[in-house]
């Protein structure tokens, strides 16, 4: 496509609108965080502990990265709409399965299935980088990303609003009917991206030596990991630490948990509208500083003794800022080392991340007690987003010196 393609909602003669891509990325955002405020609620109502109905987070997001390494090779061969409309589909059902649940396991299991859901976050990435060149997809995947952050934002919101005045499932009746919605959106709005018949499955299998031995898909994709590490390990530790630790009730917890929402979305702005002047490598390392520095601030103020709900979710706003700054751009970096292979490149990089994600959301979890209190949550907090800032200090070292 040109790098000025015709857009009309609802006609797939032409690309896809950006408030359905803003959407699809959207669901899968929602899905993940909206029943966080009811994580304890749910743990009595199943009887089982907080570790194991932690589980619907860090083994949701293991399932992630398992399918994002099936999804990109599929949407490369098959097309982005198929898939697209396949996944809703199976996230719908699995929806459904999770609000009529009799046990534990059977939750868990629809809780992995839903995990379908995280297509639409893999490939309206990769149906950016259909349409645009490198740098005009960080900043349209920026403000793609912006809209979804608000997502986020709200949605531990409404999670906690529901649950408060009816019950966890009010949050997954909301989820089926939101995903309905996106499914007849992209339906009617989402047209064919990927030109010609796609790659044979030999060649995708073909194509992952060829990104894993790139020096350069590595530096960003373990740069959008760490960074986006910290979020995950938040995930896995802040009910508990609003809950428990702070004292929050379910709404409190959820307005706490869109306190990085605020930041993402701001720094997704910024990344839309700067990520062509400034390019990709200045705008991420921007960002890895500043989660580095929120997250260093957070842990040295708690050594300190100074620990509150609102210095601790306060600070969390730089770490979605930062992440809003460094993701877009590391993940148009990773998309664009191989641009043929892009929905393959979308889905390796997502599955490095959500993989690392996972393992900190389940440890983070695992670590947080009423005498350890935020602790254990803030250094791992810290160290991710240092190890994220030596990743892409050393792909942009790596560039200046291949240019001397």
């Amino acid at each position: 496509m040109s790098s000025a393609p015709i857009v009309r909602l609802l006609d797939r003669t032409t690309a896809p609108h950006i408030i359905t891509l803003v959407l699809l990325a959207g669901i899968s955002a929602l899905n993940m965080s909206i029943f966080l405020p009811s994580l304890n609620a749910m743990a009595e109502y199943f009887e089982t502990d907080y570790a194991i109905m932690q589980l619907a987070v860090s083994g949701y997001l293991a399932a992630t990265a398992v399918l994002q390494i099936i999804v990109g090779p599929l949407s490369d061969r098959f097309g982005r709409r198929p898939v697209v409309l396949g996944a809703l589909l199976i996230f719908l059902a699995a929806t459904l399965g999770a609000l009529f649940a009799p046990n534990i396991g059977m939750f868990l299991t629809c809780r992995l299935i839903q995990a379908a859901v995280a297509t639409g976050m893999v490939l309206s990435r990769a149906i950016v980088r259909d349409m645009v060149p490198q740098d005009q997809a960080a900043s349209m995947i920026g403000y793609v990303t912006m809209g979804m952050a608000l997502v986020p934002m709200v949605g531990p919101m409404i999670g906690g609003a529901l649950a408060q005045a009816f019950d966890w499932r009010a949050t997954f009746v909301f989820l089926s009917l939101a995903g309905l919605l996106v499914l007849l959106l992209c339906y009617y709005d989402l047209g064919e991206t990927v030109s010609g018949d796609g790659m044979t499955f030999a060649e995708q299998v073909s194509g992952y030596p060829e990104l894993l031995r790139s020096p350069r898909f590595w530096g960003y994709s373990l740069c959008a990991a760490s960074s986006s590490g910290a979020f995950f390990a938040l995930l896995g530790g802040a009910p508990f630490v609003a809950e428990t630790v702070f004292g929050l009730n379910e709404l409190m917890t959820g307005i706490a948990l869109g306190s990085p929402a605020i930041g993402y979305a701001c720094g997704n702005y910024f990344s839309g509208r700067y990520s062509v002047k400034y390019g990709i490598n200045t705008m991420a390392i921007v960002g890895t500083i500043i989660t580095t520095f929120g997250m260093g601030l957070s842990l040295a103020l708690s050594l300190m003794g100074v620990s509150s709900a609102v210095v601790f979710f306060g600070l969390c706003t730089l770490l979605g800022l930062g992440n809003g700054l460094t993701l877009p751009n590391t993940m148009a970096g990773s998309l664009s080392v191989r641009p043929r292979l892009a929905g393959t490149a979308s889905g390796l990089s997502g599955a490095i991340m959500i993989g690392g994600g996972a393992a900190l959301s389940a440890w983070a979890g695992s670590l947080l007690t009423v005498e350890t209190r935020e602790l254990p949550l803030q250094i791992i907090m810290f160290v991710t987003a240092f190890l994220a800032l030596i990743a892409i200090a050393l792909v942009i070292w790596r560039e200046k010196r291949l240019a001397l």
